[in-house]
């Protein structure tokens, strides 16, 4: 039978049973308005397992220095259930998943961080697999989702006894002096901490692989080919065959076997500016060949993108030239489109017109076309942060996710992961707590509260590149209202912004001429709908803050939906909080027989349930990162299915 369904008074929605392809994956995108999720994989979501101990690792390692579970398995299942789609991501940075040294330090713990390499050529088990790898960075793609991945071409893993017989080579490393910091002499030609191997970047000489790791590449039946692929690599291009040119060409086969976006580099000013222009040059190769060989998986033409950590690159004040510890490089003309702002998480103390202004000249103005500088409030290895002790949560998210250029969520800004942990944790560990997502049960608590405040500014953010990338304008003081406006490669958007307390924005508000009449505008704080009449819009909210874009997830027009044989499920409760059961009239049904999807007004898929555990003909549907509001539901077995509208409160 035929059934239409009008779902509120504006919206239609169509689902057939061809599958729904994600808006979000579509949106226009330019890296100057990127919001990156910077996530320690480790302490995010635990996906597997049975790979928490690999390699022989044990937990014995100080508070917060050990493996903890977290995987790409983790990731692939909160990018499955829409947590980062909610959240308006649409690029995740993870720290290196390359395969680690196996031991440990003493007072230092485990690489579970990823910056302790051993292996360029493997993923680490405690994170997955090579081919799991793959599917993370698929399924990433699949909701729009660019993937920066950390490397590291400054150092290799500290020498322990466990790895003893498996260190780096002389001809490939150097293990003296410590740098003093005294200029890039003080700098690059040293070893950044003791027991931090420096390998010899600036080295040309042709140099053997170490034989400990041709056996462990025998051992794993991959010898010949990594072998082959060496010589095709260095035939290719020449390269003297030196420790800097070998690990480019494994680093940028992750972009070339599996379209990795980008890289975010570790410890910039440590290696020569030179050679960040050879792993520019390389990754830009590799991820052309990948798009070309991949043209229904790419999400754009755009080129390979690169980030670098310049430590304590102060951008505005700085402009395009790194002037500290000595140094007078400008990286930006050595590999890099982008550096990480070490200067907003002070700057972020300041009045919002101080901040917008400051960051609108740095953008548009000292760093130049396609130049940007990531912003960061809180990373994983920087004590000073702006609010610690995440007091001013609200305020954060508002500061960082409205700052034009690029901006850096650390995994549980949003949520306000405690970055003072205790239970004997020190230094960085402190910074390293595994994720809350336990804190989301509660709707009222903070954490549920900044997530949802999070949320809505960064599908704002995700849904309009004028946020980000957009000249910034102020347009009145009281209240505090801004727009931005963005006309480059074929994009043309806008946002206006109104500032100030509760209830300030109930009436009709100006919308300065940027919209004429009858065009229908959205507020992504409230969520509400309005039509421009008379040069303004009433959306009638009670919040303080009110974000104003044309709406681009409306993109649906059929309104009708084929339901053979329906009234077969019933929801409860109807409203639900974080979960509802859902019964079936029919009885010995397995998880390969059902499928669920949820959508939300605008059509966007926000829950698909592949594998459902059933009993007595029931199961349990968890969705506690679902904003309030109204949502339909689709349930399939063999040809029967039934659409249930749902409203979360």
């Amino acid at each position: 039978m035929k059934k239409k369904l009008l779902i509120a008074v504006t919206f239609m929605l169509c689902l057939s049973k061809v599958g729904y392809t994600q808006s979000d994956k579509n949106l226009p995108f330019v890296w100057e308005n990127a919001t990156v999720y910077f996530v320690l994989t480790d302490r995010f979501e635990n996906g597997d397992t049975s790979n928490d101990i690999s390699y022989g690792r044990p937990q014995d390692g100080p508070a917060l220095r050990n493996y903890e579970g977290g995987d790409l398995q983790g990731l692939i299942n909160k990018i499955e259930e829409g947590y980062f789609d909610d959240l308006g991501v649409n690029a995740i940075w993870i720290t290196p998943p390359v395969e680690n040294i196996y031991g440990s330090v003493p007072g230092a713990g485990y690489g579970f961080h990823g910056y302790w390499t051993k292996d360029w050529t493997n993923i680490d088990a405690n994170l997955g697999t090579n081919e799991l790898f793959g599917t993370f960075v698929d399924i990433a793609h699949e909701h729009g989702i660019r993937v920066l991945m950390d490397v590291v071409l400054n150092h290799v893993g500290p020498d322990t006894s466990t790895d003893q017989n498996q260190s780096w080579p002389d001809e490939w490393v150097r293990r003296d002096p410590n740098c003093n910091f005294q200029g890039p002499g003080g700098t690059i030609p040293c070893e950044l901490v003791d027991n931090l191997p420096d390998i010899r970047t600036d080295s040309n000489d042709n140099v053997s692989l170490p034989n400990w790791l041709l056996e462990k590449w025998s051992q794993e039946g991959r010898r010949d080919s990594e072998e082959n692929e060496l010589n095709d690599f260095f035939n290719r291009t020449g390269k003297s065959r030196s420790p800097r040119s070998y690990i480019i060409k494994w680093l940028t086969d992750y972009v070339r076997k599996y379209g990795v976006d980008g890289f975010r580099v570790d410890t910039v000013k440590h290696v020569e500016e030179a050679v960040w222009k050879e792993l520019e040059e390389e990754g830009i190769i590799a991820l052309r060949e990948w798009k070309t060989n991949n043209p229904t998986k790419k999400l754009d033409d755009l080129d390979f993108w690169m980030t670098g950590e310049v430590f304590n690159y102060n951008a505005p004040s700085m402009g395009r030239t790194f002037t500290g510890d000595g140094f007078n490089v400008d990286y930006y003309n050595n590999g890099f489109a982008n550096l990480i702002n070490f200067e907003f998480r002070f700057n972020a103390e300041e009045g919002l017109e101080s901040i917008f202004s400051r960051y609108d000249n740095l953008l548009q103005n000292q760093l130049g076309q396609g130049k940007s500088a990531m912003n960061f409030l809180t990373n994983h290895d920087t004590e000073e942060v702006f609010d610690r002790n995440r007091q001013k949560t609200f305020e954060a998210g508002t500061k960082l996710l409205l700052t034009p250029g690029p901006a850096q969520i650390y995994y549980g800004d949003e949520t306000a992961r405690t970055l003072t942990p205790g239970g004997g944790a020190t230094g960085d560990a402190t910074l390293r707590s595994n994720m809350n997502f336990s804190d989301l049960s509660n709707p009222n608590s903070i954490p549920s509260l900044t997530l949802l405040h999070y949320q809505k500014i960064g599908r704002f953010r995700r849904e309009h590149v004028s946020v980000g990338a957009g000249k910034h304008t102020k347009l009145q003081d009281t209240p505090y209202t801004f727009k931005r406006e963005y006309d480059q490669n074929g994009i043309d958007d806008k946002a206006l912004v109104y500032t100030g307390n509760d209830n300030d924005f109930v009436g009709a508000l100006d919308v300065f001429g940027m919209w004429s009449d009858g065009t229908e505008l959205q507020d992504y704080f409230s969520g509400s709908l309005a039509i421009v009449s008379n040069g303004t819009v009433t959306f009638g909210t009670s919040f303080g803050l009110v974000l104003i874009g044309e709406p681009t997830s409306q993109t649906l027009s059929v309104d009708e939906i084929d339901i053979p044989n329906g009234n077969f499920a019933k929801a409860w409760p109807n409203p639900f909080t974080n979960s509802l059961q859902v019964t079936l009239s029919k009885t010995n049904l397995s998880a390969d027989d059902i499928h669920i999807e949820m959508y939300d007004l605008t059509g966007k898929k926000v829950l698909e349930n592949k594998k459902i555990k059933i009993q007595d003909s029931s199961f349990s549907i968890n969705a506690p990162h679902l904003m309030n509001g109204m949502y339909l539901m689709k349930i399939e077995f063999n040809d029967r299915t039934q659409v249930v509208q749902l409203i979360k409160k």
